[in-house]
């Protein structure tokens, strides 16, 4: 620090930033010129800043959960003078500090960004890391995209620095999918919510996945490469700046040749982000953050072969294929804020973006299959023919999104309250161009035109789609004692394709008992509100429903979270009960990624539920966690019905199916990351990773939803990985070389699916001479191998 005498009316600004020894940016932490006027909370992004203070102080940082430290400080007149600050848990060991963050309000659950170097992750994306979070589902392993709490992919948050971000539309399989948004080499502080979480937040139903880049400590180059992918994050601090850059960029061709499918496949998907931050002044900072998003999937299929069925009833399909399905999409994103500071205690962010988003989809594929019983299992064995044919698939559409978005947020600290409000407009302009068809043949091998081809799915629209979004908050969140916190805001969206205007009010209280952050008590309840976008709005026919109305739901949720030593070490006990009475719905279908929605359709339901979590370390900076969710969700569609016909003089039979299962109904979640070290040499790791996940209600494409009474099996996946970092503080002995140009160095090798598992993503249906029908599963990934180098350059 700087010290200077001064004389007695001279005053000065101090700022910086507050981390948690585990570097954890600290929002919330109170900054106060011990007995004075002068106090101040440190931001989202851990950063605070008082002016025109005196230049002998002592400052005190304070925040539940954490030690208090205060600074005798002596600061440069009229210039800004720079203090950061490292805080500890109260929680210590003999041995060790155990680093504890506070429990997060408003049921937002910290994810370590760290993590992912280390974890097994097939598709390269860090939303596979939220995966293992509770009340969080998911069945494909190559995709980011993750149902919460009985809701779909539609129905997720995801901002950066306040930006929200948006995917394209068109993904309908695992493998077409790129990388997730999120840059885990460059993420300082990631927060979830599986529901339940305030008004600052957005027009969702499900959940918030809120990432925060922000400056880094020191120079920083980190690499990685694998048999699958690579990336590079550069990371450069100035004196009142900062930037980062990062690059990945992932392949897919070794794992897709190990489906069920024999072909040519050829797939480059990358990702490109930078961010850069300006500290004007005291008073004003500035960012910038750009982001390039690129994928190219090309698909020369040869055969197929699937046995299914069970060891009384096997069955195979077997299929030539003629042609060749590519799917090519780009999204480019640009974002700028400007923020400004009125005082130690109040201030103002504006925040704009843009996006465009290019998708097309070509398919010209012709299949020509058999179908038949095989009798008993093995090579060989030949069986009944239970139908040929052929299916020619034809796709030519095209999709261009363009976003607009800006907002204003004001900010305003009191003593014992922190007010926050914003106000956002949005544009949406997507055009949407489809012609698809699909030719069956099921009485023989002919080629389309020869008359014996029966058409469907015959989609041939052109759709141009404006929409205007005004939406804004009003949140206050006050301190009512030491031990309670409470959070009351409401929430308010119009749009100009409904032209509904959607108001949602939020509560939620936080209680510590005895001010010790070893036992939390959670509750809140609200209304969320969903206007459509695009998919909600558009029928299984490509048409697009001009009545189409927003999604509506109630929320109410309770938590108890609790720390305790057992097995050794300190355990974080979560545990979260709730219920959604889903008062307006749009009924869907899922196949694989894709969400079809029936938008001409309302239903009511709900969904409830119980999740628990335990985590702990039970080796060195390694964090072991075991979660299990339980959950019901079901759909009563409005005027669904069917028809069974009587026979001779007997009258006709009206049902009315009820409460339906949605298509996200999967009862038991179970997910495991255990990690661990060897006694006798720590450097070497152990990283596991266990997922299951139980059934899913299914049906034919394009059949009403009472039909979906088929099930997708349960999910069932594996995959460890073990790790050696070269200059590990606990190493026995570390190279020369490694020691001085690197932080780390790690080698990783991953076996992912080390059950080899079938695990099934959709299914292919099929009828045969019978016109039985059979659903033909669709498999996931199998066993494969990778190996994986990371590292991180020393600053010099």
């Amino acid at each position: 620090m700087f010290s200077l005498t001064a004389s007695g009316q001279e005053v000065s600004t101090i700022r910086g930033t507050v981390r948690s020894s585990r570097g954890e940016l600290l929002s919330g932490v109170t900054v106060q010129v011990k007995g004075s006027k002068y106090i101040t909370q440190t931001d989202r992004d851990g950063t605070y800043s008082i002016t025109s203070v005196p230049l002998n102080i002592n400052l005190t940082f304070s925040r539940l959960g954490f030690k208090t430290v205060t600074l005798q400080l002596g600061l440069l007149a009229s210039r800004e003078n720079s203090q950061d600050v490292e805080l500890l848990s109260e929680v210590q060991s003999l041995d060790e500090i155990n680093i504890t963050e506070k429990f997060s309000g408003s049921n937002f659950k910290l994810v370590d960004p760290d993590k992912f170097s280390a974890y097994p992750s097939v598709s390269g994306s860090f939303e596979n890391l939220i995966k293992n979070m509770p009340g969080v589902s998911a069945n494909n392993e190559l995709s980011s995209q993750y149902s919460v709490r009985g809701g779909n992919f539609d129905e997720n948050l995801l901002y950066l620095n306040d930006i929200e971000i948006f995917r394209p539309l068109s993904i309908s399989k695992g493998q077409q999918e790129s990388l997730g948004f999120v840059n885990p080499d460059m993420a300082t502080n990631v927060r979830f919510s599986a529901g339940g979480f305030e008004a600052r937040y957005g027009d969702k139903l499900s959940s918030v996945l809120d990432v925060r880049y922000a400056k880094p400590d020191t120079f920083s180059l980190e690499a990685s490469a694998s048999f699958l992918g690579s990336s590079a994050t550069l990371k450069v601090p100035f004196k009142n700046s900062f930037i980062l850059v990062g690059f990945r960029n992932k392949k897919n061709q070794d794992l897709l040749k190990r489906q069920n499918l024999v072909g040519n496949f050829s797939s480059r998907f990358s990702d490109y982000q930078i961010l850069y931050k300006q500290e004007i002044s005291p008073k004003i900072n500035f960012s910038l953050f750009g982001n390039y998003n690129k994928g190219e999937l090309d698909v020369l299929p040869g055969q197929r072969e699937t046995e299914f069925g069970t060891s009384d009833e096997v069955l195979k399909l077997f299929v030539n294929y003629d042609g060749t399905e590519s799917i090519r999409y780009a999204s480019a994103m640009g974002a700028i804020s400007l923020g400004y500071n009125f005082s130690n205690t109040s201030s103002i962010k504006w925040v704009s973006s843009l996006t465009g988003i290019d998708e097309s989809e070509n398919t010209d594929l012709l299949g020509l299959y058999t179908f038949d019983e095989r009798d008993g299992l093995g090579t060989g064995n030949s069986g009944n023919l239970l139908g040929r044919g052929s299916q020619y698939d034809f796709t030519r559409n095209r999709i261009h999104s363009l976003i607009y978005n800006s907002e204003l947020r004001v900010y305003k600290q009191y003593r014992k309250s922190f007010l926050e409000m914003g106000a956002r407009i949005q544009k949406d302009e997507i055009n949407d161009d489809i012609n698809e068809y699909i030719g069956l043949d099921s009485t023989g091998y002919s080629r389309p035109g020869n008359g014996n081809f029966i058409y469907s799915d015959l989609i041939n629209e052109q759709n141009d789609v404006n929409v205007r979004r005004i939406n804004g908050f009003f949140q206050n969140t006050f301190n009512l004692s030491p031990y309670l916190t409470f959070a009351a805001g409401i929430r308010a969206n119009y749009n100009s394709f409904t032209k509904e205007l959607l108001i949602s009010p939020r509560v939620s209280f936080m209680y510590y008992p005895d001010n010790s952050d070893d036992l939390l008590l959670r509750f809140s309840a609200g209304a969320y509100a969903q206007a459509p976008y695009y998919r909600e709005l558009r029928n299984f026919n490509g048409s697009i429903n001009p009545d189409a109305r927003s999604q509506r739901s109630y929320q109410i949720l309770s938590g108890v979270d609790s720390k305790f030593n057992g097995l050794g070490t300190r355990l974080k006990f979560t545990s979260e009960v709730y219920y959604k009475f889903l008062s307006r719905l749009t009924p869907y279908k899922t196949e694989d990624l894709r969400v079809l929605y029936f938008s001409d359709q309302q239903s009511k339901g709900y969904a409830a539920g119980m999740d628990f979590s335990l985590a702990g370390t039970f080796a060195k900076a390694l964090e072991s966690t075991f979660r299990l969710s339980v959950m019901k969700t079901e759909e009563d569609i409005k005027g669904d019905q069917y028809t069974i016909k009587g026979g001779t003089g007997i009258t006709n039979t009206t049902i009315m199916p009820g409460y339906l299962k949605r298509p996200t109904d999967q009862r038991i979640n179970l997910g495991i990351l255990f990690q661990d070290r060897l006694q006798q040499n720590p450097t070497y790791k152990v990283h596991l990773n266990l997922l299951f996940a139980s059934s899913l209600p299914t049906g034919p494409t394009g059949s009403p939803r009472y039909k979906d009474v088929f099930k997708i099996p349960a999910y069932k996946r594996v995959d460890i990985g073990f790790s050696k970092d070269f200059v590990d503080p606990d190493s026995r002995k570390i190279i020369p070389f490694f020691k001085k140009y690197f932080q780390s160095l790690s080698a990783h090798a991953e076996v992912f699916n080390l059950l080899n598992n079938k695990n099934t993503a959709s299914y292919l249906w099929l009828k045969d001479v019978n016109a039985v029908q059979y659903a033909v599963p669709n498999y996931l990934t199998f066993r494969k191998f990778n190996f994986r180098i990371t590292a991180k350059l020393k600053s010099r």
